[in-house]
């Protein structure tokens, strides 16, 4: 974290703590967390070519035209943020960052191709993320998406911003749970298992996003909540995996995923791809 940040964060926190003092102690530990870099990979270990072997993974079409989709629908989704006075990208939700294009492209077609019933993303801020996957889901005419976000715990003045991306059109296919992953995801995976949700074979869970506190233990944490309820062909999209050993850790607890390492075009962010490996017949 560059000095100028420090300051930044400093003072928002000075700031808040007066009028909020319960909600910036409970976060300080996991903010402060959250800026310690272990990464456990080197700039090697990433494939230029993850799109294309994502459809691979995906038993998708390559080259694919879904792909063109996503640039012009980030615009629009720029441009509807401007009109409510707020910016989009990098440090644009305090000093938190809305998708970037490869993971929206991600997310975009895992949707298109997967075509999926139940999806859950940890992580919302202005909702580019949860925008994209919804009008993948209209386009399918299928799928409902489940996101749980704590709005940012240091400046409470974002909180009505929220999920302002997402048109009142697509909120009829959107969940929003406001809360901790870790208070709000187990029972929700709990709850979607009761009521029989999800493709058959793939499990209760079909696509599952995680972007919000990025630990390795939280991260960690919400890949096996979400592992208990994916079945073969489900799919994990887990961002900033560059700052810590989470998403490592699951790789190796779990050979039945198959992996892939993505940067962004800048190299100043990565995610991580799971796919659990369809079932070979014998």
């Amino acid at each position: 974290m560059k000095a100028v940040e420090v300051a930044r964060g400093l003072g928002t926190i000075l700031r808040e703590l007066p009028t909020h003092p319960v909600s910036v102690a409970r976060a300080l530990p996991g903010e402060l967390r959250q800026q310690r870099k272990n990464s456990p990979w080197t700039e090697a270990d990433f494939d230029d070519d993850w799109l294309e072997h994502l459809h691979g993974l995906l038993g998708a079409p390559w080259p694919c035209p879904e792909v063109e989709q996503v640039r012009p629908l980030l615009a629009k989704i720029s441009e509807l943020l401007a009109e409510k006075g707020l910016g989009t990208g990098r440090h644009t939700y305090g000093w938190y960052s809305d998708a970037d294009l490869e993971l929206c492209s991600a997310q975009w077609c895992a949707v298109r191709h997967l075509k999926p019933s139940t999806v859950i993303e940890t992580g919302v801020a202005h909702g580019v993320s949860s925008r994209v996957m919804l009008e993948a889901m209209a386009k399918n005419d299928k799928g409902h998406l489940y996101s749980i976000d704590l709005p940012h715990p240091l400046r409470h003045e974002l909180h009505d911003t929220t999920g302002a991306a997402v048109t009142e059109a697509l909120r009829p296919r959107w969940t929003y749970l406001e809360g901790e992953s870790r208070r709000r995801l187990p029972p929700l995976v709990q709850e979607l298992s009761k009521q029989g949700l999800g493709k058959q074979g793939l499990g209760k869970v079909e696509l599952f996003i995680h972007d919000s506190l990025h630990t390795a233990k939280n991260t960690l944490f919400e890949m096996e909540q979400a592992a208990s309820a994916m079945g073969p062909g489900g799919v994990m999209l887990i961002d900033d995996i560059r700052s810590h050993d989470g998403f490592a850790v699951f790789r190796q607890r779990h050979p039945e995923y198959d992996t892939l390492l993505c940067s962004t075009a800048d190299r100043q962010a990565g995610f991580g791809i799971a796919v659990y490996r369809q079932t070979v017949p014998s």
